[in-house]
């Protein structure tokens, strides 16, 4: 009775009865977001006793950065884990999937193809490809498969023909090819499938899967997004300028920055200190409209880049999607000002446009020509300017260049606005 009993305990803890497995997605492009998804649900999955945690992968790859931190996270987890395989493991992916205890992979799915890519498309430089190489073999290592494979995953120098990757091409290996040299220990087409494998097939199985605002998070925090977003918030801004009051364009500008900070906040990537910087670049610009010193509006600026740094995990990124936006700010700037001038919108009321012309009534001074001709006396001697009366008028004058003294007859030869110039009498019936 007491073995029968034996046998039947082991039987039923075979079949996982009273476990829990919580069963975590791993889709898309790996970022900041997955990654800010992934350590709230392993954290999740641990305070609530989880006895086993699958990780459903099928990515396409994505930043180095975020796959280390993931990889760590995983390196770190107490609880039994396994790569579960779906589809595609590349890149980053198959970094994620060798630091999990066990891999199993579906029947189409592949792994491999892990060499380190810039944002631009062309391949890193060889210190990146170095630093992703070694993680790769570490991560292999470390779970004790064989680290030639994941070096020919992310190095084309390896040569291994017979697995369809010769010199010149990372190694990609389907399901049976995996599981000949070690990096999976089984195919299977489903979860039940899977779960009955690891003797989990009655377990409670708790699905975690993103929220909405994670969803939404890892979206806005897309290298490609990033840029757009940034484009949308400064050229709505400018655009407003021009528009009186506060419309279309300068909502939209703040929705755009309002979404880049959310999403970075939520993605864990951006604290308080970040929206306080932005706050206070942005204050300081609106100052620079009123007091006009430069130093406002640099110290503003400065602010406002200083918010994006902060909120970036990839300086280089960030400052890439900052010049984009700036560049395309620019040429809307030049536009807008060809074709619009500063002659509507805020311009309009900070800079002083009335001019006092002559098409309005405004003369700079009245030019006397009635007066030439006229006699009459100095009053004062002229050193050459001085006065003189002309019928009982006086007026300010200047001599022609030679002294005139007090009380000496003179004619006005001359009026040029104001000025108003006489030549002694006697000069005059000389000539």
């Amino acid at each position: 009775m007491f073995l029968c009993f034996v046998q039947v305990s082991s039987f039923v803890q075979a079949d996982g009865e009273g476990d829990q497995v919580y069963v975590i997605p791993v889709e898309s492009t790996v970022e900041r977001g997955m990654t800010a998804f992934l350590e709230r649900t392993t954290s999740e999955a641990i305070e609530n006793g989880a006895d086993h945690i699958i990780f459903e992968i099928d990515t396409p790859g994505g930043r180095v950065d975020a796959a280390g931190a993931i990889g760590e996270l995983l390196q770190d987890l107490d609880v039994p884990n396994t790569a579960y395989i779906t589809s595609q493991a590349y890149s980053a992916g198959s970094y994620i999937a060798l630091n999990a205890d066990q891999i199993y992979m579906k029947q189409q799915a592949t792994i491999g193809a892990s060499g380190v890519i810039n944002s631009d498309g062309t391949a890193a430089d060889k210190k990146a490809q170095s630093a992703w190489i070694s993680s790769m073999v570490a991560a292999a290592e470390s779970n004790d498969r064989d680290p030639l494979y994941a070096r020919a995953m992310a190095d084309s120098s390896v040569d291994l023909p017979e697995y369809g990757a010769p010199e010149g091409e990372f190694l990609t290996l389907g399901p049976n090819q995996a599981e000949e040299v070690g990096y999976a220990e089984g195919i299977v087409q489903d979860r039940v499938e899977l779960l009955s494998e690891l003797g989990l097939s009655e377990a409670k199985v708790v699905e975690n899967n993103p929220t909405p605002a994670e969803n939404f998070a890892r979206f806005l925090t897309d290298p490609v997004v990033i840029p757009i977003l940034l484009s949308v918030a400064s050229i709505g801004l400018v655009v407003e300028l021009y528009s009186p009051g506060f419309g279309i364009p300068g909502t939209m500008g703040a929705i755009s920055l309002v979404l880049f900070f959310y999403g970075h906040i939520v993605a864990g990537l951006a604290g308080y200190e970040a929206i306080i910087l932005l706050i206070l670049g942005i204050g300081l610009i609106i100052a620079e409209f009123f007091v006009s010193s430069g130093i406002l509006g640099i110290a503003g600026v400065v602010a406002i880049v200083t918010s994006l740094m902060l909120s970036s995990a990839d300086m280089g990124q960030m400052a890439m999607s900052i010049g984009i936006a700036l560049i395309v700010t620019i040429a809307v700037s030049i536009i807008l000002f060809k074709t619009i001038g500063l002659e509507r919108g805020f311009f309009k009321r900070v800079i002083l446009s009335d001019a006092t012309s002559t098409e309005k009534g405004y003369v700079s001074s009245v030019t006397r020509l009635e007066l030439i001709g006229l006699h009459g006396e100095t009053i004062t001697p002229l050193r050459p300017a001085g006065t003189a009366v002309f019928d009982n008028e006086r007026l300010d004058v200047v001599s022609e260049g030679s002294f005139i003294g007090a009380n000496q007859p003179v004619v006005i030869v001359k009026t040029e606005g104001s000025r108003i110039v006489v030549r002694a009498q006697n000069k005059l019936e000389e000539e």
